[in-house]
């Protein structure tokens, strides 16, 4: 399985992509579908929510 490339690397946070991750994480989306919303990898979606305190579910 081929990893997604993302064209945005290392590109800083907007305050509406902060407000999209917070609308999403708030109504229990996992981080897989987070970053794909966001197209963010999850790494990046993962250290952002962690630096600004929100928390994503975890999908098993």
């Amino acid at each position: 399985m081929a990893k997604d490339k993302f064209e945005r690397h290392k590109q800083p946070w907007t305050g509406e992509e902060a407000g999209q991750l917070r609308t999403l994480a708030s109504k229990g989306q996992g981080l897989k579908q987070i970053a794909k919303a966001l197209n963010r990898s999850e790494e990046s979606t993962k250290d952002f929510a962690k630096k600004n305190k929100i928390a994503i579910a975890k999908k098993r």
